[in-house]
């Protein structure tokens, strides 16, 4: 069983990419229909057409998974002005599709990669705070399924710039988004609790602990995921 399951890694790896070399920047009609098929089965995109995670968390903010060329059209007519990529520049058809049709839009896309499972590092967070001050608004933000770095940067957002009170931010890392706080990916959810219990015991302005504070290492050391949420999240949903 394992050896079969092993097998069919390998040939699904090795397909996923060939399809990655042959659609190249997606520049003939031939690279663009692998491009298609790359962001469609490869990238999961499939999923996210019929069920694209987006809310309007404030008038300023939408938070929603990787948005297809449809979606970043829709949000133009919704009035977005910029796209918060969480996942990052890539190589990806997914990355090279949202690209285009934010040009085609006059969408400022901003990349932004935010990691799902490790602490924030304090220069994410500082770059995050003038991020949040200098973006076009409105805007939308995203990962790859909406759920765990969309909802972390989406509590930062709610909580540190517009002054939303932390409980109910944090309502932003929720299993109503499919965020897991047993898993791996708890380790966002993690953060925001370490900062509410030092406030409660010395209260601390926020970006004072985040200078003053915080250990990122000392943070991830003591952080612990649940063995079954863990196979949920990364083998069963297969996220990032």
């Amino acid at each position: 069983m394992a050896k079969k399951w092993f097998l069919r890694r390998v040939t699904t790896t090795a397909l996923a990419d060939g399809i990655k070399r042959g659609r190249g920047l997606m520049a003939t009609p031939w690279q663009r229909s692998l491009g298609h098929l790359e962001s469609l089965f490869i990238d999961h995109a499939c999923f996210r057409l019929l069920y694209s995670n987006t809310y309007r968390i404030s008038p300023n903010m939408y938070r929603a998974s990787q948005p297809s060329p449809s979606h970043i059209a829709q949000a133009a007519r919704n009035g977005v002005r910029s796209v918060l990529n969480l996942r990052g520049g890539r190589d990806c058809a997914s990355y090279i599709l949202e690209a285009e049709a934010c040009r085609a839009h006059g969408i400022e896309l901003v990349d932004f990669p935010v990691n799902s499972r490790d602490m924030p590092k304090k220069e994410t967070l500082l770059k995050a705070r003038e991020l949040f001050k200098t973006m076009q608004y409105p805007a939308l933000m995203h990962c790859k399924s909406g759920a765990d770095r969309a909802g972390f940067m989406s509590t930062l957002f709610l909580f540190v710039h517009e002054g939303q009170p932390l409980p109910e931010a944090m309502k932003q890392l929720s299993w109503k988004y499919g965020h897991f706080k047993q898993a791996k990916t708890g380790i966002l959810d993690y953060f925001f609790d370490l900062y509410a219990a030092y406030n409660e015991k010395r209260p601390t302005a926020f970006w004072d602990w985040v200078e003053r504070v915080y250990d990122p290492v000392e943070a991830k050391a003591s952080f612990r995921s649940r063995e079954w949420a863990d196979t949920v999240v990364d083998r069963v949903l297969g996220r990032e």
